[in-house]
């Protein structure tokens, strides 16, 4: 009798845990309420032993401090708010640790690119000078520390920091015709890269890319503001198959004060996308065709000539990384997916292979760099799977590979600057992330620095949804998966299925990684009673350059043909509806759920596109055309797999979402699929956001577009 107390007391227990236990809202999630504790940005200083960490403080004051890699323990402040009468946004340390740019305001142009006013602070004397009276982009010290370099309305200036002279490299860049020293739109964009210049290792000159766009054609996006009228914004953007910016490499000697073009000797359209000095002074450059196939390696001397070293084909496309290291002697070290996996390989100083140092199945995901003392090179990997990550070293002779890392899931690094030391960030699907240093010759934890007990605690007062990974095979293909399934799942019920994906380039979805907001989204409607799943599709990334690049000329093709089968394979189980099957996405992937929509009407019933692409002729040129040449050679890959063209095979739900100040995937798309979709007859729904960009957030409007979504979900799925 006393038995069967004890155990109804703990059943009545466990029940009230359970019904205690409240399931997540959209505002919890876009209020910040389970906003994980990160670290804030920090710089290794030149000792290794020691770091720079900009603090905002309780009082509102912000200052620059130092502090020790094995205590925590602050060591000192360079400098504060309060003493410069400035709010410091962000800073930048000269090479030599002599000299501070502080950045008091920024004014974001694009993703990437931003205006700022900028200070120097001489650290020894502690003089505060202004480096000018303009809002200025790119600003850089040379490496004697001695001069900073920047961008003023599309020319290239430099500050002597001692005279204090202002001294102007170029006069011929004007707005919307010609740039000196920073990319256009598609460049930041897609090469991932706004600074376009580089101080030579004498500190003597400034190689530097132009960008002649008089002929790129204009976009204009209306701001409407809360002004009487709104107001155009006019940009140049190149859209597939369009013309690009005219591109040209120079070199500007301080001394003299001339400048020279570098004679590269093509007669074909090019990119540069990518320039760096070597140890010896050589410059070297990046250029690609137009394709983006072929990848020509050039040295430049100081005299402007330029020769190719070695050239790196591929039948679809050669990927663009900043994996390049420069050894004392010249030789390099360079990434490449030659063998169908990404690797690292080591080259001589003249640009000839020399060795393959990492080998196997599996991709080198961040490269690190080189320490020349122990000659051993870090990089992170997917040797755990590819769904993971891990931090690894390896010798210069290719041999003796540790592991540093000692978790399953998702670890990344940062490296003091002598490689004496490393910050590993490790997460997973059931651990947030954790902060810890760990010594860089062996991978031992020397101290944990901050972790996120108290949302783990917080969490336990909410129903939240596991990740269950696994992988489905699709099209011959093993596809990652994850699953969510409600909280009380009984596989004697069915639920509707409601499929997530990004589907990329590329790109990973299925991750064993934290939960971000959107994951807490999945969760929420996965404990009101749906299957929530995502697989990563045929294009996407860390399965070797073969699965990636297969929708070669046919992005779309493939990704909805490995979607459309996978919600009908999980369809077809006992616990699925598959009469109710919903699709969503972002960017890519509401060009994705679009698709899917449209050429799978027989498996889904709904679908969700935000700030989708749904023609690919709309989309721009340096991405478009490195998966699908151009629209002059690819119509047929073109309009084949452009949603707008498929509307008349609309028969579920669709809602279609955009911000009317998208400046990469341009509302022209959704306005120009509602009319399509208007012509056709058929009903839909839509949502504008007014003034908000690709992102579309900014005060309630994440709030308002989840629970949109949401409600769009419960009422048509």
């Amino acid at each position: 009798m006393i038995k069967n107390c004890m155990l109804l007391l703990a059943f009545i227990f466990v029940s009230q845990s359970i019904t205690a236990q409240k399931n997540i809202s959209v505002e919890d999630i876009y209020r910040g309420e389970f906003r994980t504790q990160g670290l804030q940005s920090l710089a290794s200083l030149n000792n290794g032993t020691e770091y720079l960490v900009l603090n905002y403080n309780r009082d509102r004051t912000q200052t620059i401090d130092k502090y020790s890699y094995t205590t925590g323990e602050k060591t000192g402040t360079l400098v504060s708010s309060s003493d410069i009468q400035l709010p410091i946004r962000d800073y930048i340390i000269s090479s030599d640790e002599k000299q501070m740019m502080i950045i008091s305001e920024s004014s974001q142009i694009f993703r990437r690119s931003s205006n700022d006013k900028v200070h120097i602070l001489n650290l020894e004397t502690k003089e505060l000078t202004s480096l000018s009276d303009d809002l200025v982009r790119s600003p850089s010290f040379s490496p004697d520390g001695k001069k900073v370099a920047y961008v003023f309305e599309n020319n290239i200036y430099y500050k002597n920091l001692e005279s204090g002279a202002v001294i102007q490299a170029t006069t011929d860049g004007v707005t919307n015709k010609l740039i000196n020293g920073v990319t256009d739109w598609v460049y930041e964009e897609e090469f991932a890269i706004v600074k376009a210049y580089e101080w030579s290792p004498n500190s003597e000159q400034i190689a530097f890319i132009s960008f002649d766009e008089s002929a790129v054609p204009e976009f204009s996006m209306d701001v409407y503001g809360n002004e009487l009228y709104q107001k155009p914004y006019v940009f140049k953007y190149p859209k597939a198959g369009e013309k690009n910016a005219v591109v040209a490499l120079h070199q500007f000697t301080l001394s003299s004060g001339a400048r020279k073009e570098v004679a590269l000797g093509r007669n074909e359209e090019f990119y540069i996308a990518r320039i760096n000095y070597s140890p010896n002074g050589k410059l070297a450059a990046q250029v690609l065709n137009r394709h983006q196939n072929v990848l020509d390696f050039y040295y430049v001397d100081a005299s402007g000539n330029a020769s190719i070293a070695f050239t790196e084909k591929d039948n679809a496309y050669v990927d663009v990384t900043d994996d390049l290291t420069f050894l004392k002697d010249g030789s390099f070290l360079w990434t490449s997916e030659k063998d169908n996996w990404r690797h690292i390989y080591l080259y001589d100083a003249d640009g000839t292979e020399k060795k393959q140092l990492t080998k196997g199945n599996w991709d080198v995901t961040s490269y690190y760099g080189y320490d020349a003392k122990s000659k051993r090179i870090y990089f992170q990997s997917t040797e755990d799977g590819s769904i993971n990550r891990g931090i690894y070293s390896i010798s210069l002779k290719g041999k003796k590979k540790k592991k540093l890392s000692a978790q399953i899931g998702t670890n990344s690094a940062s490296f003091s600057k002598n490689f004496t030391y490393f910050i590993n960030t490790f997460s997973s699907a059931t651990t947030p992330p954790v902060y810890t240093l760990n010594n860089a010759k062996d991978g031992k934890k020397v101290r944990e620095i901050k972790n996120n007990n108290d949302l783990t605690t917080k969490l336990n007062d909410y129903q939240v949804a596991q990740k269950e990974f696994s992988t489905i095979n699709i099209n011959g293909n093993d596809l990652n998966m994850w699953t969510m399934k409600p909280k009380n799942f009984d596989p004697n019920k069915t639920y509707p299925l409601f499929m997530t994906q990004y589907s990329g380039p590329g790109s990973q979805s299925v991750a064993n990684s934290w939960y971000g907001a959107n994951d807490f989204w999945y969760s929420m409607l996965a404990n009101e009673g749906y299957i929530v799943v995502c697989v990563d599709p045929r294009g996407t990334g860390f399965k070797g350059a073969d699965f990636k690049k297969v929708t070669q000329k046919e992005l779309g093709k493939y990704e909805v043909e490995d979607q459309i089968a996978a919600a009908k394979q999980l369809g077809s189980m006992n616990y699925v509806d598959a009469s109710r099957v919903g699709i969503w996405g972002w960017s890519y992937g509401g060009f994705m759920s679009s698709n899917c929509l449209l050429k799978g009407n027989d498996t889904f019933s709904m679908a969700i596109a935000v700030a989708p692409v749904t023609n690919w002729r709309f989309y721009d040129s340096i991405y478009t055309e490195r998966y699908m040449t151009t629209p002059q050679e690819n119509a047929s890959g073109y309009d084949e797999n452009s949603p707008i063209n498929h509307v008349d095979k609309l028969k579920g739900k669709y809602l279609l979402v955009h911000g009317t100040a998208d400046d990469n995937v341009h509302v022209q798309n959704t306005m120009r699929m509602v009319e399509a979709l208007v012509q056709a007859n058929k009903q839909f729904d839509w949502a504008i956001y007014p003034d908000k960009n690709h992102g579309i957030y900014g005060g309630n409007t994440r709030i308002h577009l989840y629970n949109k979504m949401t409600n769009f979900i419960k009422e048509n799925l």
